[in-house]
């Protein structure tokens, strides 16, 4: 268990309760809760509260047909049997309500950005942060009025949505410069993006009451106006907001120290959405759900609620100790001050994830761990021998793993 800013207590060993971050089962749960005169209206609104970004194919260049989302009535994994990467985006938009919370800006950036991986059987969910101060080679991007947006070479991460936004004012294009930037970074495919504001978050959370969570120290910063002391703490939306926003104060001022506390906050989070506090109230939940589609943009086939709903309700069975937070690793860089440059243990970690293999290792028995990256056994008289799959090397994250089956919620 890697140490952080928040107390994580020992991890259990067996969590039985559905536990997984999946914010579109519990809008469906919302929606029965509430009966069914009002089913209908209720999925009418949530629904309509998504904006869609639409087919972004033609600015993303040559790239394999995308597995087709189900057509079917009933809420249905359209990727079964396939896994999925999607490209989460929280994004530091200063314009209109959000600039009341971040202070007015005409630019845009992505503040957060997170390559969500779930496996193939739905078994595992990898949430791996990329910093916004990472050095990278930006490649080309295409607006959607054909402008083509030059490469650069050891440009800072987020400017590739900046500079998206800044050539386009078009969130679309802004999305589709930052998904082509991690595509080239990690060689990971994506199938979509979601991308949600400071408004958003904050009503969020404010919607289940607040997030429990334990401190080990005091937070002062101005620049946020986050001010908290060390132990038990409730934090509201805006208090949680100025916890994932805050940096320059705290420690060692590194994006990298702020995306620690981001998943403890995430991970604290996941844990309220799922309390019997929550599940149980249908005010609270639908409250949740209209917060998050509210403030949320997708690309096609996941801007629709049905589709949302069908991936969420496959991962109801994900056990807390296998929905992972890992941070990309990086090393401050050699040239440019305040910047950070990847190592070269990130290949191996987006390995993984291109071959849907686990990171680090889980928690139970053998049955419950990561599949050997040893030879396969030999086959015997009666199973016919099949072609083995390329070796994946092992990836374990120098800081250890967080998990949602951690506790951090609560001093102890």
């Amino acid at each position: 268990m890697r140490s952080a800013d928040a107390q994580h207590a020992r991890r259990r060993r067996r969590p039985t309760a559905r536990t997984v971050v999946r914010v579109t089962a519990i809008t469906l749960v919302a929606v029965l809760a509430l009966g069914a005169g009002a089913a209908y209206a209720v999925y009418r609104d949530l629904n309509a509260n998504i904006t869609n970004a639409g087919d972004l194919s033609g600015l993303l260049g040559d790239r394999p047909e995308p597995t087709a989302s189900s057509s079917a009535s009933a809420p249905a994994d359209g990727r079964s049997g396939s896994p999925v990467n999607v490209l989460v985006l929280g994004s530091d938009d200063r314009s209109g309500a959000n600039a009341a919370i971040g202070g007015a800006n005409d630019g845009m950036h992505s503040d957060t950005t997170i390559v969500a991986h779930i496996s193939a059987d739905r078994s595992r969910i990898e949430l791996v942060s990329i910093p916004r101060d990472l050095l990278v080679d930006r490649p080309t991007c295409t607006t959607k009025t054909g402008t083509t947006i030059p490469a650069k070479h050891d440009d800072q991460f987020n400017n590739a949505f900046a500079v998206g936004w800044d050539r386009s004012q078009d969130l679309a294009t802004a999305a589709a410069c930052t998904w082509r930037t991690v595509e080239s970074l990690t060689g990971v495919q994506l199938d979509g993006f979601l991308l949600l504001d400071f408004v958003g978050f904050q009503a969020m959370v404010d919607a289940i009451g607040g997030v429990p969570i334990c401190l080990t120290r005091n937070y002062d910063d101005p620049k946020t106006g986050l001010h908290v002391t060390a132990g038990q703490q409730v934090f509201d939306g805006q208090t949680a907001l100025q916890f994932s926003r805050a940096r320059y104060n705290i420690g060692d001022g590194s994006d990298t120290q702020r995306i620690l506390r981001q998943h403890d906050l995430m991970a604290a989070m996941a844990r309220k959405v799922l309390s019997s506090s929550v599940l149980s109230n249908p005010g609270s939940l639908l409250g949740f759900a209209r917060a998050a589609t509210k403030s949320l943009t997708a690309s096609d086939g996941f801007a629709s609620l049905q589709d949302l709903t069908g991936l969420g309700l496959s991962l109801r069975h994900v056990r807390a100790d296998h929905i992972v937070f890992v941070s990309m690793p990086t090393v401050p860089s050699r040239t440019h001050s305040g910047r950070v440059e990847g190592v070269p243990g990130d290949a191996a970690l987006w390995s993984r994830i291109s071959a849907d293999q686990p990171i680090g290792e889980a928690d139970g028995d053998g049955s419950d761990q990561p599949q050997s990256d040893g030879p396969a056994p030999a086959p015997t008289a009666t199973v016919p021998a099949t072609t083995a799959a390329p070796s994946v090397p092992a990836y374990t994250p120098p800081g250890g793993l967080l998990t949602s089956g951690d506790a951090s919620s609560t001093c102890s």
